[in-house]
């Protein structure tokens, strides 16, 4: 909205539309929920993935999360540590971002905490050639660090690995929003949901790919990832499945989250850890 300055002589002829801009501004301030506060611009993405229903856990229960900061310092996107220097993440949290537009937070449970943690400088961003939106998959991103750090890193699920078998309990970790178009999370928060035969995921979302992609919550929904919990991890029985990518609100039912299937990924991520390629 642009401000003008009314002319003092005529400021009679302004006062009943002034009037109904204000009745109009409380009505919507009633009817409207509260926003968040406001992010820094550089901080904003219009970010697809969607933790709600879960409870609040200590960076010490899962040391390889961590967060991506933008120049500001907001929070906007998670990640997780799969080597000393080496953060998997989304592709859609760093596409189109420099190195020095990104900073990754590790050992943090409280985002405001400035005596815990370390802030760490990012030399380079690695995203898959073919992604192009999240719908279409390829959701995946290394981020190669400054200098190695000494949390413990997580292993990554197999190429057929069973964990993706239907009905596998995992764990998804996050500073997400706990409500759909709420704030994000101050602290880490942390929720079990199960992993969904492909039918249940192909059924309300028309591109997607069990190549690339699978789903994990509940048909009632009720838990779930939200806004700022993509590019974190999907965890199962001590392995890395899945990234958090997308889905359509957060918790609404039959409309589960869907992830980045990480096994499926194996040899372009392994290129970029220098690891040994996988087996097939």
């Amino acid at each position: 909205m642009t401000n003008t300055e009314s002319p003092r002589n005529r400021w009679w002829l302004l006062a009943p539309a002034a009037a109904l801009v204000l009745l109009g501004g409380l009505v919507y301030s009633v009817l409207t929920p509260a926003a968040g506060p406001a992010a820094q611009a550089e901080d904003v993405r219009p970010l697809s993935a969607r933790i709600v229903g879960g409870t609040t856990t200590a960076s010490e229960n899962h040391p390889w999360a961590v967060y991506l900061v933008g120049r500001a310092g907001n929070q906007y996107c998670g990640g997780t540590l799969v080597s000393p220097t080496k953060v998997l993440t989304a592709a859609h949290c760093v596409v189109n971002r420099a190195p020095a537009d990104v900073r990754v937070v590790a050992g943090r449970t409280d985002t405001q905490s400035r005596t815990t943690g370390e802030v760490l400088a990012v030399n380079r961003i690695w995203t898959h050639e073919k992604f192009e939106s999240v719908f279409n998959g390829d959701d995946v991103g290394v981020l190669t660090l400054a200098a190695p750090v000494s949390y413990p890193t997580l292993p990554l699920a197999e190429f057929g690995d069973p964990r993706y078998r239907p009905g596998t309990k995992a764990t998804v970790v996050g500073w997400g929003a706990t409500r759909e178009s709420g704030p994000t999370s101050r602290y880490l928060v942390q929720a079990q949901v199960p992993v969904l035969p492909d039918a249940k995921c192909q059924a309300p979302y028309r591109t997607y790919t069990p190549a690339k992609m699978f789903c994990a919550g509940y048909e009632e929904g009720g838990i779930d990832a939200c806004q700022g919990d993509s590019g974190g991890p999907l965890v199962a029985e001590g392995r890395l499945i899945g990234i958090t990518s997308w889905g359509e609100g957060c918790a609404q039912k039959g409309k589960p989250g869907v992830y980045t299937k990480i096994g499926n990924y194996l040899d372009k991520i392994n290129a970029q850890l220098g690891a040994r390629r996988a087996t097939r």
